[in-house]
């Protein structure tokens, strides 16, 4: 449902927690055309783990809006080593920075999400009311667990307290920033680079994790960032929120439109000794797009400027 009044962020303060993050940067992007002050600082300058320097920066700072984008993330590798991390790191930020925004009285806060939180074999697509209806899919419950945590503390602070403290959950992210990293980043990336690497050193074959039969729906980053900011103006309820383009690929014709795109003309060798994780992930989008809200950039477009920024980086 919509607020009774609409939240501007005309002349507020906004912080962005997980600024240098690929969603955090893409929504410090989308803010600067709102007129408004954004609030950023370095996990170096203030560790989110710890309670007490998170209390007293947000009551020191005094945000009226707060975006929670920071997060550990990573694919079905990262996730299989370090579950404790997953679930621990994720905890202890979102409980640190949703407390806190609560005591400093906060007019706003967003928190971001994922669609793993959404049972293994939920039914497709994705529906906000599938939560909690199944088992998770094993390869990321841990980071799936401290998520659906974040969205019943903003429930709960929503109930107890009166905070307009909502919850949105965007599909698979991809775009500008992205992490490249082949032994913790997500599939996009991952394929972006092996790809690469393989046209310049003239190989013949890539390997895929899986059986490249998994369906997934990807969502272009800064599409993502202008949903966030587009709810936190005109959302107000328990209930989170899904984020979706509506597009969906396997994971052997998303490998074929990003070589492509590329220029790779070899083949794919698919490793099925590798998990496939959840064996289709669709996001019912019905909730966000009856607000108004839909996605700029397509599956091909993101992945030609995704591609741009890791020539950029390298």
């Amino acid at each position: 449902m919509r607020g009774p009044n609409p939240f501007s962020f005309a002349g507020k303060r906004v912080w962005v927690a997980g600024h240098r993050g690929m969603v955090g940067s893409a929504i410090c992007r989308r803010l600067a055309t709102e007129n408004c002050e954004i609030l950023s600082i370095d996990r170096g300058e203030l560790e989110l783990r710890d309670q007490t320097a998170v209390y007293n920066w947000v009551v020191e700072n005094k945000p009226d809006a707060v975006f929670l984008a920071a997060a550990k993330v990573g694919g079905i590798s990262a996730n299989d080593s370090f579950p404790a991390e997953f679930l621990y790191d994720n905890l202890i930020v979102e409980c640190n920075v949703i407390n806190a925004s609560k005591f400093a009285n906060v007019e706003k806060l967003m928190f971001l999400g994922s669609a793993c939180i959404y049972p293994r074999d939920a039914e497709q697509p994705m529906a906000e009311t599938a939560l909690l209806s199944g088992p998770l899919e094993p390869t990321n419950e841990w980071y799936a667990i401290a998520k659906i945590a974040g969205i019943k503390l903003c429930e709960a602070f929503r109930r107890q307290y009166g905070c307009d403290f909502i919850s949105a959950m965007p599909n698979n992210l991809y775009g500008q920033g992205d992490n490249f990293d082949l032994e913790s980043s997500h599939v996009v990336p991952a394929l972006i680079r092996k790809i690469y690497e393989a046209k310049i050193s003239g190989s013949n074959s890539v390997e895929i994790w899986g059986t490249g039969t998994p369906m997934r729906e990807f969502m272009y980053v800064d599409d993502c960032a202008d949903a966030l900011v587009f709810l936190m103006k005109n959302y107000s309820d328990d209930e989170h929120v899904n984020i979706g383009s509506g597009e969906e690929i396997s994971i052997a014709k998303l490998a074929t439109r990003i070589a492509y795109i590329i220029g790779y003309a070899g083949e794919f060798h698919y490793n099925t000794d590798r998990p496939d994780g959840t064996p289709r992930k669709l996001l019912n989008d019905r909730k966000i797009s009856d607000l108004g809200w839909k996605n700029e950039f397509d599956l091909t477009e993101g992945l030609r400027r995704t591609y741009a920024s890791y020539l950029e980086s390298i």
